[in-house]
């Protein structure tokens, strides 16, 4: 039974299906929100389509496809297909400049929340690249938790929630890592995303 069973696994995978793989990352825990503050992430996580970025002269533009070439070739190990790759990092690109956050620090916070795996459940339940828990679809989206695999939709609950934790820390980017988390004072988490950041970095930056 358990060599048919593990027959028809590998044989699933062989054949292009994608298991949902349990994630080793923690998660939000969950608070209440004043309805000012649930309204107004409610506002930021409105869906529609991240629309090509504009820029105001050609060096900004130029310097977003320089970022975008070298990113692509720093996630091909782990995304090998081209447009499914671009699409993903001109999404994170987009979420995270909307929510004001630093893009390789969200490249850092998928790495070690989920290894860039679309489809990763935690064994807390949080889901998908950024591992946002089920509660937030209830809380500040449509109620439909599965449209957190969704990765526009994923993506931008991480970035929202990740910048609401910054308002409330004031600012203090470690603090707001460990309550994205759910440890909240405890160094590990805050230093595996700050390290997995400096692998997302361009050549020079810091």
């Amino acid at each position: 039974m358990l060599r048919e069973r593990r027959g028809l696994m590998l044989g699933a995978l062989a054949a292009g299906f994608a298991w949902p793989r349990l994630s080793q990352a923690g998660a939000q825990l969950e608070e209440p929100l004043a309805d000012a503050v649930r309204s107004a992430l409610s506002a930021a996580i409105a869906y529609s389509a991240p629309p090509k970025p504009r820029f105001d002269d050609v060096e900004a533009r130029l310097a977003y496809l320089r970022w975008l070439g070298v990113m692509s070739e720093k996630l091909k190990p782990r995304k090998s297909e081209p447009q499914t790759r671009i699409e993903f990092l001109e999404t994170v690109w987009y979420e995270a400049k909307r929510a004001g956050l630093d893009p390789s620090l969200m490249l850092g916070l998928v790495q070690v929340e989920s290894g860039f795996r679309k489809y990763a459940i935690s064994s807390a339940g949080a889901r998908g690249y950024t591992q946002v828990m089920p509660f937030w679809a209830k809380s500040i989206g449509d109620g439909q938790a599965s449209r957190l695999f969704h990765m526009q939709t994923n993506l931008r609950f991480g970035c929202v929630i990740l910048r609401h934790y910054l308002d409330r820390e004031q600012g203090d980017m470690y603090l707001a890592l460990g309550r994205y988390n759910g440890s909240r004072g405890r160094p590990e988490y805050p230093r595996a995303v700050f390290g997995a950041r400096k692998q997302w970095l361009l050549p020079g930056e810091v």
